[in-house]
């Protein structure tokens, strides 16, 4: 009774890690694919030397967390190589709710930051959202 309550508990978390990797949605990819925008995740893969681990840090989060569905807390965040050099990626999924940053997803980009800064990594950012006064935050 044990192993199969494991083992679909196993599931569950298998399910909702391949649902929070959707990002936005099917729709939502469409749209970007028809803009000629590469997809979060291509972007992330295009950067990251081919063949290597990528880390990903708190994929559910923001789950089941505010009304409305926010994957991953809207970023994709991690440690992966490239040129050789380990790094911590942050990559802006503007197919979740156009790129928008929630409360969440600053805690998640600040704790992958704070990663960066305590294990003496570069960070490298991929944005992709709407931010119409942007010049006035960064």
């Amino acid at each position: 009774a044990k192993a199969e309550a494991m083992d679909n508990l196993v599931a569950s978390l298998e399910s909702e890690l391949s649902d929070a990797r959707l990002g936005g949605g099917t729709k939502a990819a469409e749209r970007m694919k028809g803009k000629g925008k590469m997809l979060p995740q291509e972007r992330l893969a295009a950067l990251l030397d081919p063949h290597t681990p990528f880390l990903e840090l708190s994929p559910l989060a923001a789950h089941d967390l505010y009304p409305e569905r926010v994957p991953g807390a809207g970023i994709i965040t991690g440690i992966g190589r490239i040129a050789g050099q380990e790094c911590v990626v942050v990559v802006n999924d503007a197919t979740v709710k156009g790129g928008s940053y929630y409360p969440l997803t600053v805690k998640k980009h600040l704790r992958a930051q704070e990663i960066a800064r305590e294990h003496g990594l570069p960070c490298v950012y991929l944005g992709e959202y709407i931010l119409w006064l942007d010049c006035y935050i960064y």
